[in-house]
């Protein structure tokens, strides 16, 4: 499993980047909440301090939820009840307190992968909305049995929404997942790309605009 560990203190990272590797993680250690929005696509789970030297660590939580479901695992001193309460209900999925034993840090994870993995289920790789079809594989989209040409930025999009759908995406998870950083992408090129995408497939009704947080490819039913 591929681990990204945001933690400023050299020998705690050390110490955690040498026992997850011996038991088969490849671990990107960062210093910095920065860093975790600029790495976080390439991880499968991030171990997070709250104590970074930039910025709390559950303001990084907070801003991570907005663009990514990955796992995360809050590994800090801070042990004090609201602490723990903020940590879970922002989106971590388990909250441990310095200093931890590093079998149950491991079984903790293990757990962890295990429950996100059963919430997955299998992979949908193709969707279908009325007489719409979007091959995830292929990326291929056909329109009431008719192949629809799509630019690679145009196809990302849908593939993102038709990835979730009848599920809610926001803007900046869009950018993130389709220019790879929500914070430093253009906004207008999506408005500009989605235009596009929608006069191609001439189905008005198939991507839903949420005022205010940003769209849903429609329902499987229709």
């Amino acid at each position: 499993m591929q681990i990204l560990l945001a933690e400023d203190d050299d020998g705690v990272a050390a110490a955690l980047v040498e026992v997850l590797y011996d038991h088969g993680h490849v671990t990107r250690r960062v210093r910095y909440g920065r860093d975790v929005l600029t790495y976080h696509r390439s991880s499968d789970l991030l171990l997070l301090d709250l104590g970074l030297p930039d910025t709390d660590g559950l303001d990084v939580l907070r801003t991570l939820r907005a663009v990514s479901d990955m796992s995360v695992v809050v590994l800090t001193a801070r042990g004090d009840e609201r602490s723990v309460v903020r940590g879970l209900r922002l989106g971590a999925d388990d909250y441990l307190v310095k200093p931890v034993r590093l079998d149950e840090l491991l079984a903790r994870i293990d757990a962890v992968t295990r429950r996100t993995a059963a919430k997955d289920g299998p992979t949908v790789r193709t969707v279908r909305a009325g007489d719409v079809e979007v091959d995830l594989d292929a990326r291929r989209v056909r329109v009431g049995g008719a192949d629809v040409e799509l630019t690679t930025k145009e196809f990302d999009i849908l593939a993102v929404l038709a990835g979730r759908a009848g599920t809610a995406v926001s803007r900046e998870q869009l950018l993130d997942e389709v220019w790879g950083d929500a914070y430093h992408s253009v906004s207008r090129s999506l408005d500009v790309h989605l235009t596009q995408l929608r006069a191609k497939l001439a189905r008005p009704e198939l991507l839903t605009t949420i005022r205010g947080f940003g769209y849903r490819f429609g329902d499987l039913g229709n």
